[in-house]
Formats: structure tokens, C-alpha cells, sequence
């Protein structure tokens, strides 16, 4: 119920009254098919038994004259369930999507992308179908089936007992179906995230895939996850389906003791042919509630399963606890950033801190270069400055105040992020550049592409209005990179981080783009690089080894007293002959 509850608060107002108007419109076109019986049982045995033609011409215009209303309401609630159901779909999508954005980096490492995918696209398309699909035999299964009781026992109590014998066995079915069926529609949609999962990484990586020559391996992959997918509907639906012969069965064994019951009451002059072929009738009304029903509720049993599922990113709640709006910083006041005493893990209960007992100050202004050995935690770090992640342990200041004082909103327009494998949005040069100025002009704009050395090919590929096709096709890693420290300029942030961000260029070309950079005034600045010679003009550098700080100093400091460091350089400064002798 509380599932339904939940599902139900998404109508919102407009949407929830087009629900109750189709309910109502079932309850009304059920009730006058329903009394269609009544009527024809009076024609055959007051009107064509006594010859009253009369009677028979009044008791069929009214069969009309509801059977035309039952169709004219149909047509109603199918446009008040349509838009019902489709709207149902659209705020739960809407509602998903917006509370993901809200959601911290912590918050998603718990779900693979496909899987969230999966549960904003197919799990949603279930729940729509099945408000769309299910609205109208929702309703009009129990109104058919109390009712259809209701006018049988009316008809005749005797042979009305033939239900009390179907029914428990029909439920005790019915029953089993749902307990068996239940867990396997999890177990489906799970399999659906996995399939999701395959392909979104074979689209992605089909230039490896295709480089490596992998093209049988990978079909091969698919193919096992797409035959597991096939496998796991046809037992889950096979089973599902079950209901279909067992209510077959039932009406068939009911249909039949009725006609063999009324059949010796007609014969004994205790039923008439009318009323056995009106009571027929409501058998046949009740066994299709029953059906209704019993799909009806197979299909909110898998409908549950994909609430459930978007319920689990929907009741996922941030850790990252926001400050009051009345108490929090409204202004980054500079570039300062100090660790004090910080330590970090992904997991709460993981074994082994990430970062351990990390002291650093930087001023503001400062160029601060960051070595360190893969795994030594040097984008951990970075990523606790904007609460990418919250330290588990100490306190991260950034303008002087407690990052977690700030709207995250606040923190992050002062903090620009030049990453290795940055992402190129769909469209121009002109339009990825304006994600970091929605008001830029063309003149900040090629200004930033200067700086970032990227003016050096945008007449090449068009100009600003270059379209770079999607996810960036159009451009090389290397230009990727600069284009997005362009981006990443022109949010004119008070730190900016660069990490491995110049990786895909050219020495010469980093050289130019770290000496342009240099020139920019009041902004501190984070390099993370692999190489030395991207940080060895840094006021400081700070040398990182299993999440700790080994040294810091500056280039000439750190190759006297730091072995980390000196290993590092020499490493990367070998002459062929050395290398040899190594």
C-alpha cells in the first residue's frame, strides 16, 4: 500500500482528477452493462414467452439506449486514462531525474549508470502501461464481480452456490502465481540494467572495441546477456500466463454444473429458460472479473517492482548536509584553501582510510603542483575542495570558511575543474563554451580560447560555431582538453584545478597554455600532472604517496631532500645511454 500511496502522490492535482473522472466513467459503464442481463431475461420470459411485443420493443430500446452509454463513457475514460497514466510517467521521470542532481557523488558511486537508466526509461514505461492498461479492469473487475454476484443471487441463490466451491480455488491460484511470479520480475529488471550496462559500454568504447579487432568478443557478450534477458522474461511470463488456463478451467467447470443444475430445475418447473440464460450471462460477467482482476494484479505486481526500484533513488537521501539559507556563506571571499587534520574514505566501512591526517594551507594566489604515484589519492584531495565529496574525518576550508557552510551551488561557481577526460556536449564550440557563461560574448569567448591555446585549430574546424558533433567526435584529445579549459576560464572561478588536464597535449603546447595561465591574476591554481616539468615552475609542490603528504617544497627543495620526488624526475629525465645502464 505504501508504494501505491507513493505512486499515487505523482498525479499531482490536474492528473489525479483525470483518474477519479475515469474511475467514476468505469464504475458508471460497468453498471449499465450490467444491468444489460436483467433485461434480456425479461424479454425472453415476459415478452417472447407471453408474446408481448410491446414489452420486448421497450426492453430492447433500453438495452440500446445502455449499451450506447456504456460506449460513449468508454470512449471518455480513455481519454481521461491516457492522459492519466501518461502523466503519471512524465513526473516521476521528472521528479527521478531532478532528485539525482541533487544527489552527491557518494550518493551515485551506489548505482551503475545503467541502472539508473534503466529505472528513468523501462522501469517508468512499466509503471505508465500499467495504469494504462490496467486503469479500466482495475475498476471494472471488482465492480463486475460484486455486482455479477449481486444480480446472480437476486436471480437465483441455488445455483449462485457454484461460486462458493470456485472462488477459494480460484484465490488459492491466483496466489501462487504472485508468489512465484513476484521475485522474478526483480530479477528481470535487473537483468535489463545489465544489458543496459553492455551496451552503453560497447557504444562508448567502440573505437577500442573496433581498434582491438574485439568485434566477435563483444558480440559474444551481448549475445550471453541478451539470452539471459530472453531466458528470464520467458520464465517469468510463462509463469505469469498460468492464470490464463487455470481461469479457463474454472469458468468451464462452472458453466458447466450451472447448466446441469438449471437444466433439472427447468425441467422440474423451478427456473425458467430466461432466467437460466440471464444467470448465464453473470457467470460469464463474473469469470471475466475474475480474469480481469488476476492480470490486473500480476501486472501491478511488476508494476510494484519498478515503483520500488525508482523508490530507492527517490528515497535516497543526500549525505551531504546543507547549511540553513539564513546561516550559510553567500560569497567565496578568495582562494584560500586550507586541510586540517583531513582524512577520507569512500565507504563507511572500509578497511583502509584513502587520504589519512592531510595538513595543507595555500594561500591565495598560489600555484600548487601535485605529484604522486597512481592510487596516492591526489584527485581524492582535489575533489574535497567543492564537496565532491565530504572528508570523513577533519576540515576543509576554502575562503576561510568550512566548505560544508556553503550552498554547494555557491562553493562550486568559485571552484573551476579542468579534468584528463572531460566531457563535449552535443552542439558547437559556441555552446559548449557558454556552459561555463551563459553570457559570454564572442569576445570573452575567443579570449578564453587563447589562453587554453586552443585559438591555434578553432578556425580550422569552423569557428566558434564548429559543430562538434556528440559527445566532441568532431575534435582530437588534445583539443578536447583545451576547449574545455576554455570552458573552465570562463567561469572566472577563484581556484582552479587542473588535474592531468593537459595530458593529450604537446610539451610545447603545455608549456604555453601553464605560462598563460600564470598570467591570470588573484586566482590559486592546483596542478596534477604526471610529469615534472608541469609542475617544477609551481610556488610549491606537494608529493602524495598512499594518501598521505610525503613532501612539499618547491622543485630545487624537493630533489635535495625528497627520494619520492627525485625518483620521479630522474625517471622522466633518463638519457637513452642511462637508460640503458639502468
Amino acid at each position: 500500500m505504501r508504494e501505491l500511496a507513493r505512486l499515487l502522490s505523482y498525479l499531482g492535482p490536474r492528473y489525479r482528477r483525470d483518474a477519479i473522472l475515469g474511475i467514476f466513467i468505469v464504475i458508471v459503464e460497468t453498471s449499465l452493462e450490467m444491468f444489460i442481463p436483467v433485461l434480456m431475461a425479461r424479454i425472453i420470459d415476459d415478452g417472447i414467452a407471453a408474446g408481448n411485443a410491446a414489452l420486448i420493443w421497450h426492453q430492447g430500446a433500453l438495452m440500446m439506449a445502455c449499451a450506447a452509454a456504456a460506449l460513449m463513457l468508454g470512449l471518455g475514460y480513455a481519454r481521461f486514462a491516457s492522459r492519466a497514466s501518461i502523466g503519471l510517467g512524465a513526473n516521476l521521470r521528472q521528479a527521478e531525474y531532478e532528485h539525482i542532481q541533487e544527489l552527491s557523488f557518494a550518493n551515485l558511486d551506489r548505482y551503475q549508470t545503467s541502472s539508473l537508466v534503466t529505472r528513468m526509461t523501462t522501469d517508468i514505461t512499466v509503471i505508465q502501461n500499467a495504469l494504462a492498461n490496467g486503469f479500466r479492469p482495475m475498476v471494472r473487475g471488482p465492480v463486475m464481480l460484486v455486482m455479477g454476484l449481486v444480480y446472480a443471487v437476486a436471480l437465483n441463490r441455488g445455483l449462485a452456490l457454484v461460486f462458493a466451491g470456485i472462488l477459494p480455488v480460484l484465490a488459492v491460484v491466483l496466489g501462487l502465481i504472485t508468489w512465484r511470479v513476484a521475485p522474478r520480475y526483480r530479477t528481470l529488471q535487473d537483468t535489463m540494467d545489465e544489458l543496459n550496462g553492455v551496451l552503453q559500454e560497447d557504444l562508448t568504447a567502440v573505437r577500442a572495441v573496433k581498434a582491438y579487432v574485439r568485434e566477435d568478443h563483444e558480440r559474444k557478450r551481448f549475445g550471453h546477456v541478451n539470452r539471459s534477458l530472453a531466458d528470464t522474461a520467458t520464465a517469468t511470463f510463462g509463469t505469469a500466463v498460468m492464470n490464463v488456463p487455470a481461469f479457463q478451467a474454472s469458468m468451464y467447470v462452472a458453466a458447466t454444473l450451472i447448466l446441469w443444475i438449471g437444466g433439472h430445475k427447468i425441467l422440474a418447473g423451478e427456473l425458467q429458460v430466461g432466467e437460466l440464460t440471464g444467470f448465464m450471462s453473470y457467470v460469464l460477467q463474473i469469470m471475466n472479473s475474475l480474469m480481469m482482476i488476476s492480470s490486473v494484479f500480476l501486472l501491478l505486481t511488476r508494476a510494484l517492482t519498478s515503483v520500488e526500484r525508482v523508490g530507492q533513488v527517490l528515497d535516497e537521501r543526500p549525505v551531504q548536509a546543507l547549511p540553513a539559507s539564513e546561516h550559510a556563506v553567500v560569497e567565496v571571499a578568495d582562494g584560500s584553501i586550507s586541510f586540517r587534520d583531513v582524512s577520507f574514505r569512500y565507504e563507511e566501512d572500509a578497511e583502509e582510510d584513502v587520504l589519512s591526517h592531510i595538513d595543507l594551507d595555500i594561500a591565495n594566489g598560489e600555484t600548487i603542483g601535485i605529484l604522486g604515484g597512481t592510487g596516492s589519492g591526489k584527485t581524492t584531495l582535489v575533489q574535497l575542495i567543492d564537496r565532491l565529496y565530504d572528508a570523513s574525518a577533519g576540515t576543509v576550508l576554502v575562503g576561510g570558511h568550512d566548505v560544508r557552510d556553503y550552498q554547494p551551488a555557491t562553493l562550486r561557481a568559485a571552484v573551476g575543474f579542468a579534468l584528463q577526460k572531460n566531457v563535449l556536449f552535443t552542439g558547437t564550440v559556441r555552446d559548449n563554451l557558454r556552459w561555463g557563461a551563459p553570457d559570454a560574448t564572442d569576445e570573452q569567448m575567443l579570449e578564453a580560447c587563447r589562453v587554453a591555446c586552443a585559438d591555434e585549430f578553432l578556425d580550422r574546424i569552423g569557428g566558434l560555431d564548429a559543430d562538434l558533433g556528440q559527445d566532441g567526435a568532431g575534435v582530437s584529445g588534445g583539443q578536447r582538453q583545451r576547449l574545455c579549459i576554455a570552458r573552465t576560464l570562463l567561469t572566472h572561478p577563484k581556484i582552479l584545478v587542473f588535474d592531468d588536464a593537459t595530458s593529450a597535449c604537446d610539451m610545447a603546447t603545455d608549456a604555453k597554455i601553464r605560462a598563460n595561465i600564470a598570467q591570470i591574476e588573484g586566482v590559486t591554481v592546483i596542478v596534477i600532472a604526471q610529469r615534472v616539468v608541469s609542475v617544477e615552475g609551481a610556488d610549491r609542490i606537494i608529493v602524495m604517496d598512499d594518501g598521505r603528504i610525503h613532501g612539499a617544497g618547491t622543485h630545487e627543495e624537493l630533489l635535495a631532500a625528497d627520494e619520492i620526488y627525485r625518483e620521479i624526475y630522474q625517471s622522466q629525465n633518463l638519457t637513452d645511454e642511462e637508460v640503458r645502464h639502468a
